[in-house]
């Protein structure tokens, strides 16, 4: 069956809680566990039976990294790969029912829908298999998972038959409880979603035509996946859920992404053992999963793990502990710094025997169905404590201390900072 993939990657406004990393590279180009975000999509993608095409889809300037990455990605996975530029942010929805025409050529029966900014096993070979068992072949899929009672709140909540799966109600981020089933952000779609979306977008004209004194900002082609299309779908006997019991999870703030790192590195011993980093004679200590890029040079007394990404051409000194970080390319730990629960940018150096940590805001470990919390950067006026973020070509001096703390990008510190932004 031909199949095509679409990953939505949204665009420069939307990395706004990226920041300072998003400054540098496109949020989707982000490297979590040592490739970037959306290579996991794509490689989950390629793997599929089928798969004719992956489009990638948002409202980014074409650029230098993007092309890069593109050309690259097709080379390895060896399916077609095309990014498509949407003229402004369409929402969801809009996006590709603008493209409608790009998406079904070439016959595809069916397609995937992927937002770039999840982590995941991404069954998507399950959700084929799930739709040919429940529903029709024109039915639609929705992945699931489980979540706590207060988290559910903050994304869309879905209601199912508990015998055939089918969708029966679905809220976006309800204000009270509805369900403790929500939704992935990843969908399987037959051409016929693009009939719902068209109705949408027929009824937005209709309002926007009677409302003539709207200020010309609101277009018709702004269509929401999930508050325009899921709610009126629900309860019609065409929308259905598949759960997943893998690993899954947001990555909207830097934070998520050392958790999200976290996820795909245990997933690693199993689909990418040859990516994980190995105790050897004369190298530095591993403790739990580690990549390390093949250019970083790395001292045999340093002792690295668990979950830690280097990139590449780091430079890691004698003594230096690094642990639940992500280090960029180009930057460099002097001798005996300490990094923990850190995001070191591009070409930043850290002095030595500097101590650079955050918070980790990871989810609860004791409840199975927990997931990371966005949160906000102030509280009652405070910066709520976080991981550290160095942005790029940041220095931090010899023996100094930053705790929980986000130096903006080319700033030279001087001295000792906690819990501050420094601008």
């Amino acid at each position: 069956m031909p199949l095509k993939a679409v990953i939505l990657i949204g665009g420069p406004q939307k990395g706004t809680r990226f920041r300072p990393l998003s400054f540098e590279v496109p949020k989707p180009l982000f490297p979590v566990a040592g490739v970037p975000m959306v290579q996991h999509h794509i490689e989950a993608c390629a793997k599929v039976p089928g798969m004719k095409e992956i489009l990638l889809m948002g409202f980014y300037q074409p650029n230098e990294a993007l092309s890069r990455f593109l050309v690259s990605a097709q080379q390895e996975f060896k399916v077609p790969i095309r990014y498509l530029q949407e003229y402004a942010a369409l929402g969801t929805g809009g996006g590709i029912y603008h493209f409608r025409d790009q998406i079904l050529s070439g016959g595809a029966e069916a397609f995937f829908v992927l937002n770039a900014d999840v982590c995941s096993e991404f069954p998507l070979q399950e959700m084929l298999e799930f739709r040919q068992q429940h529903g029709d072949m024109h039915s639609f899929v929705i992945l699931g998972t489980t979540a706590n009672r207060t988290q559910a709140l903050n994304y869309g909540c879905i209601v199912a038959n508990a015998g055939t799966q089918e969708v029966q109600h679905y809220v976006e981020k309800p204000s009270t409880f509805v369900s403790e089933i929500i939704n992935c952000g990843i969908y399987l779609f037959t051409p016929a979603i693009f009939q719902h979306i068209g109705e949408v977008f027929q009824r937005n004209q209709q309002e926007l035509a009677l409302e003539e004194s709207s200020n010309g900002w609101q277009r018709a082609e702004v269509i929401r996946l999930e508050q325009d299309v899921f709610t009126a779908l629900a309860g019609s006997g065409k929308l259905y859920v598949y759960k997943t019991d893998g690993f899954w999870s947001q990555i909207k703030s830097a934070g998520s992404a050392i958790y999200a790192s976290r996820l795909y590195l245990n997933q690693y011993s199993k689909s990418h053992p040859e990516r994980l980093a190995q105790n050897k004679p004369g190298g530095p200590v591993i403790r739990g999963n580690v990549y390390i890029h093949p250019t970083a040079s790395i001292d045999s007394t340093a002792v690295l793990g668990p979950n830690v990404s280097i990139g590449e051409g780091v430079t890691v000194g004698a003594g230096v502990r690094v642990r639940e970080s992500i280090v960029l390319h180009g930057a460099s730990l002097h001798d005996h710094t300490c990094v923990l629960n850190t995001i070191v940018g591009w070409d930043s150096t850290i002095g030595r025997w500097a101590r650079v940590e955050g918070t980790p805001s990871d989810p609860n470990p004791n409840d199975p169905y927990a997931k990371i919390d966005s949160e906000t950067l102030f509280r009652d006026g405070r910066l709520t404590p976080s991981i550290t973020i160095l942005g790029c070509s940041v220095t931090i001096p010899a023996e100094v201390v930053i705790l929980n703390s986000i130096v903006l990008p080319h700033k030279e510190l001087s001295r000792s900072y906690k819990n501050q932004i420094i601008l």
